[in-house]
């Protein structure tokens, strides 16, 4: 017996000296400004850079693949010291935030039936389009809610998602799991947008929501730096055009255009 501990135990030393020297051998050194950076990431692995992770985003910002200013998790500080790290000079991008383009609440967009399944928007959407008349409209089941690594959204009483701007990072991640596609970037100093995805026109918007854009092309034709434009029967405001004036916001029939610009 004790032969046999003995035998056991001198082999798990040879082991543990061949696991020791072959650790030193196959180690992979880690670039320390990969460490640096990594230190400053926020750690969210949110994917709005484009890469699987912080970890990949720091090496690929160490290869000169990307800038700093891609992580939309970062703030200008942030942003700052990874550049001073790699030595470059980088523009800051706006912020944008993910806003939603719906008001179907459910006092607002009539139903076609009582769902009862899977809360999950893309679960209720594979039962006949969803429960909403209107087929764009947001089903409010929070898919959006689960995919935020921030926790910035949260779905309000009216069954309908609420972003909190201050902890959006306008990463996207809201975008890519959202199977209506309501939710959109926009630039925080420019919050002008029409809040509906309806691709229907007027009849079939009012015999489904009370809040959906009709389509009229009001908005087009008032707007005086013509920075609307009308998209499969949708209106879209381009920010970098609109000035704030509120002459669509007037004119508009249900009056749901939002124009908020930072002077």
């Amino acid at each position: 017996m004790i032969a046999a501990v003995v035998s056991l135990g001198g082999l798990a030393f040879v082991l543990a000296i061949g696991l020791g020297i072959a650790s030193k051998i196959f180690a992979v050194e880690i670039d320390p400004k990969v460490a640096a950076i990594n230190e400053i990431l926020p750690g969210a692995n949110c994917g709005g850079c484009g890469y699987a992770g912080c970890s990949a985003f720091a090496e690929a910002l160490v290869a000169g693949e990307i800038n700093p200013s891609e992580c939309k998790a970062s703030g200008s500080e942030a942003i700052e010291e990874m550049s001073r790290i790699l030595g470059v000079s980088v523009e800051q991008k706006e912020k944008t935030i993910a806003t939603i383009f719906c008001q179907g609440a459910t006092d607002k967009c009539k139903p076609k039936y009582q769902y009862e399944g899977i809360e999950d928007c893309k679960a209720a959407l594979l039962l006949g389009d969803g429960y909403k008349a209107c087929p764009y409209s947001c089903l409010g089941f929070g898919s959006c809610v689960k995919a935020c690594p921030f926790k910035a959204i949260k779905i309000e009483p009216t069954g309908l998602p609420s972003i909190d701007e201050n902890r959006c990072t306008g990463c996207g991640s809201c975008i890519s799991q959202c199977p209506q596609g309501v939710i959109k970037l926009v630039p925080i100093s420019k919050l002008c947008y029409i809040p509906c995805s309806s691709k229907d026109k007027g009849k079939a918007v009012r015999q489904a929501c009370d809040v959906g854009c009709l389509a009229c092309g009001l908005c087009v034709k008032k707007c005086p730096e013509q920075a609307i434009t009308m998209e499969n029967n949708c209106p879209v405001i381009d920010p970098e055009k609109c000035t704030g004036c509120g002459t669509c916001a007037e004119k508009c029939p249900r009056k749901i255009i939002r124009i908020q610009i930072q002077k």
